[in-house]
C-alpha cells in the first residue's frame, strides 16, 4: 500500500516490544510515504459521526445565514467559498477550492497580544442554529490534542530520542480545526481548469490527523515516483501526515508529502462529503531546528515556529 495501516494498540498496550514494533513501522510510513492510516487511535467512531452531523446541518442553513459566521482564512468561523486556493502555496494559480469550512481551534490567550490576535483567536460557534456543534467539536479537539501528542511520543521513539523531544514544545501549542464540506456538483457546477475541492499542497505543522468520507472526489497522495494515487479508506481509520515544520525539524527524514482532493466526476454529481481535519503544531514561539545527521538528511536553518506557519497560511488565502 503507497499509504500504509498501522495499529496503534500495542503502543497503547504498554509492551516495550509491540511499541518498537510500532515506532519502527511509524518511521517507515513517513520516510516512504508521509502517510499513513491509524487504526487503535481509541477515538469513538460515534463522536465522530456526531461532528459530522452536526456540521452537514450547518452548511445545509441558508448562504444569508452562514453569513453572520463568515471569516478569512485563519479567523475562527465559516470560511465560505472562494476564500481558499492551497495550490497557491506551491506558486500555482488556480480557481479557489470547492469547499467551504467551519474553522475553530487553540483559544487560550497567553498573553502575549501579538500572538493571541492571531493565533489564539476566541472561538465562534454557531449556537443559534447548531447548538449540539459545539459540545460533540470540543470533546473531538479534546481527544484529537492528546492523540496528536501520542503520535508525537511515536514519532520521538521512531528515532531514538527522549519521549518528550516534541512534546516539550507543546505546552501551549497552535492547532486547527477545520471541517470541511464540499459541495455537490448540482451545487457548484462544473469545475473550472484546475480546479479541485482541495487543490495540491502540502501541509505546514506537525502532525494532521484527518476523518474522512470515501468517495469517487476523493484524497489523493504524490508518491515518490511522482504519481497522483488514490488513497486507500478503511472506516475505522484515521488518515495521519506530517506537515512542512516536522519534516524540517526531522532534516528531511520524513516527507511533508503533496496531495489534493478531487472533484467528482460528472458521473457523480450529488457526492458531498464532510471531512473533519485537525492541524497540529507546537508552541508558537518554539525554535525549531533540524535533527541532524544521521537521523536527519539535511539541515535548515531554524526558525521560529508562528514566523514560519504565517507564512505559510498567507500564501493560500484569495484576495
Amino acid at each position: 500500500m503507497t499509504v500504509p495501516l498501522v495499529d496503534l494498540q500495542p503502543w497503547f498496550d504498554g509492551a516495550a516490544d509491540g511499541r518498537a514494533a510500532v515506532a519502527a513501522r511509524v518511521d517507515d510510513a513517513l520516510r516512504e510515504s508521509g502517510f499513513l492510516l491509524v487504526t487503535g487511535h481509541g477515538v469513538p467512531a460515534g463522536l465522530r459521526q456526531a461532528v459530522r452531523g452536526h456540521a452537514r446541518r450547518f452548511f445545509a442553513l441558508p448562504g444569508e445565514r452562514k453569513a453572520g459566521y463568515a471569516v478569512q482564512v485563519g479567523g475562527r468561523g465559516w470560511l465560505p467559498p472562494g476564500a481558499e486556493a492551497n495550490a497557491y502555496s506551491e506558486g500555482t494559480e488556480t480557481p479557489p477550492d470547492l469547499k467551504e469550512s467551519y474553522s475553530v481551534g487553540a483559544d487560550r490567550a497567553t498573553g502575549d497580544a501579538e500572538i493571541d490576535d492571531f493565533w489564539f483567536q476566541p472561538n465562534v460557534w454557531p449556537d443559534a442554529d447548531v447548538p449540539e456543534l459545539r459540545t460533540t467539536a470540543l470533546d473531538y479537539m479534546t481527544r484529537m490534542r492528546a492523540l496528536s501528542d501520542e503520535l508525537l511520543r511515536i514519532c520521538a521513539a521512531a528515532l531514538g530520542l527522549a519521549p518528550d523531544h516534541f512534546t516539550a514544545h507543546t505546552g501551549a501549542p497552535t492547532y486547527t480545526f477545520n471541517i470541511n464540506w464540499y459541495p455537490p456538483l448540482t451545487q457548484v457546477g462544473p469545475p473550472g481548469d484546475g480546479q479541485f475541492r482541495i487543490g495540491p499542497h502540502t501541509d505546514f505543522g506537525t502532525v494532521t490527523v484527518l476523518d474522512r468520507e470515501p468517495g469517487a472526489g476523493g484524497l489523493q497522495v504524490y508518491t515518490k515516483d511522482g504519481a497522483w494515487v488514490d488513497a486507500p479508506f478503511d472506516p475505522d481509520a484515521l488518515t495521519v501526515n506530517i506537515g512542512d515544520l516536522m519534516a524540517r525539524w526531522t532534516g528531511d527524514r520524513w516527507r511533508s508529502c503533496r496531495h489534493r482532493v478531487l472533484p467528482p466526476p460528472a458521473s457523480a454529481p450529488d457526492e458531498e462529503l464532510v471531512s473533519l481535519i485537525w492541524f497540529y503544531e507546537c508552541d508558537p514561539h518554539a525554535r525549531i531546528s533540524s535533527l541532524a545527521p544521521p537521523i536527519g538528511e539535511r539541515e535548515y536553518p531554524p526558525v521560529v515556529a508562528h514566523e514560519y506557519l504565517l507564512e505559510k497560511i498567507s500564501a493560500i488565502t484569495v484576495g
